[in-house]
């Protein structure tokens, strides 16, 4: 009977405040809450080698590894340390991290010769732009012939001699 009067009821716990030095009573649910994410990061410091904390100690630990006595260097990897990759050759992690002023130097590049080949076509080949234009809006090959009022076929055919010519002559610059 006295097992079941209890259940309804939270359990009453403590918790140690390192700021103050002080034991709290607190229900089991603000226990959870405050313990849950310093298990967490302990879990995790204990996993790397970072924390040597003694298990008499823990009940002090509040989460904070960076100011703690018993914090210590682990598993920590620089980021121009040595290693080998999958074919055995030597690499930094600092390699494998992608510059992002990078892509979009590459993306501006693109852009600029993408607006060149445009100026060029519209001298030389007025439809031919507007083949690449229309496939580059996304449209099919059906609906770019029925814009430019020509035959399937005929498109096909006016798009692959195009991309011929412009593969020749942008792969061998003369």
């Amino acid at each position: 009977m006295k097992n079941q009067a209890n259940q309804g009821q939270a359990k009453e716990r403590k918790i140690y405040l390192p700021n103050t030095n002080e034991w709290v009573t607190v229900t089991d649910e603000v226990y959870l809450e405050y313990y849950r994410p310093i298990w967490r990061i302990q879990k995790a410091a204990r996993k790397n080698g970072q924390c040597v904390c003694p298990k008499s100690k823990l009940w002090r630990c509040d989460g904070d590894c960076a100011v703690c006595g018993y914090r210590a260097t682990g598993n920590t990897l620089s980021l121009d340390a040595p290693m080998e990759n999958a074919n055995g050759d030597e690499m930094c992690l600092g390699d494998t991290i992608s510059d992002p002023d990078a892509a979009f130097a590459d993306i501006v590049l693109d852009s600029i010769f993408l607006e060149q080949l445009l100026d060029e076509l519209t001298e030389r080949d007025p439809d031919g732009r507007h083949i690449c234009e229309f496939i580059m809006s996304g449209k099919t090959e059906r609906e770019c012939a029925a814009a430019l009022n020509m035959a399937r076929n005929t498109f096909t055919y006016r798009r692959d001699k195009l991309f011929a010519s412009l593969r020749e002559r942008h792969q061998n610059p003369s």
